[in-house]
């Protein structure tokens, strides 16, 4: 075999086992996929509390960002504008993602008003806010898993993740690779802090929301909207938002 015939066969070698190399090293990140890890199982569902009237908005069977505004939501228009920009706006196109927001009964008129600012320039019609007593907006707080307490207006600046078999969702170590070398203690993420931007930027929207819906993705059980977002938009890269 001369040497014209031998570089040929080579490359042809090449040509054919680079792909099935690549696939090869594609498996096992596949099959070793991190998915976000579930904090407290059995939280309440909305159906669950007697004071609830609107029957069609669940967290069952949804992917939920679920906050507390209580009797004063207008005061928590900074947390729920950070939540609109950098986690509603990237991921609403998703089927069954929504944003849950619990607010007393009492708080009816500035509840509107919170509804007429963030829909300035387009109907949010995957947010809802759902009116409740004080003693069901309780229950339902008690039953995430949270080192926090409902302030005197029944209200957190912080939300929670709420999957779709009623699983809350966080981080069960969120010490960085410098806090495990040094051995410090473990500090779990069940609640995020809405009022601090890089926490809902960088580890709720870019990591923890994304990764829920990766893992649901590749699951098969949960598409985007083709009307509006696509899968792309997971990519945690990129900063545009709709409205």
């Amino acid at each position: 075999m001369n040497k014209k015939q031998t570089k040929k066969y080579i490359i042809l070698g090449v040509l054919f086992f680079l792909p099935v190399a690549f696939l090869l090293m594609l498996y096992p990140s596949t099959n070793n996929y991190k998915t976000l890890d579930v904090v407290k199982e059995d939280v309440l569902d909305l159906s669950n509390l007697s004071s609830v009237k609107d029957t069609l908005i669940s967290l069952k069977d949804h992917i939920t960002v679920l906050g507390f505004l209580g009797n004063n939501p207008e005061s928590k228009i900074v947390e729920a504008s950070n939540l609109k920009e950098l986690v509603y706006n990237k991921f609403k196109g998703f089927k069954k993602f929504q944003v849950v927001m619990l607010v007393s009964n009492e708080a009816e008129a500035e509840t509107k008003r919170l509804t007429q600012e963030l829909n300035k320039y387009s109907e949010h019609k995957y947010w809802h806010f759902v009116y409740a007593t004080e003693s069901d907006i309780n229950k339902l707080f008690n039953s995430l898993r949270s080192s926090l307490r409902l302030d005197g207006s029944y209200a957190t600046s912080s939300v929670f993740i709420i999957d779709k078999a009623l699983n809350q969702r966080g981080r069960l170590d969120d010490r960085t690779e410098k806090e495990i070398e040094n051995a410090d203690p473990i500090r779990p993420l069940t609640a995020y802090n809405a009022l601090e931007v890089s926490i809902i930027k960088n580890k709720m929207a870019a990591e923890d929301v994304r990764v829920l819906l990766e893992e649901y993705r590749k699951s098969g059980n949960n598409k985007p909207d083709s009307s509006t977002r696509r899968a792309q938009d997971l990519n945690p890269d990129k900063d545009k938002t709709e409205d």
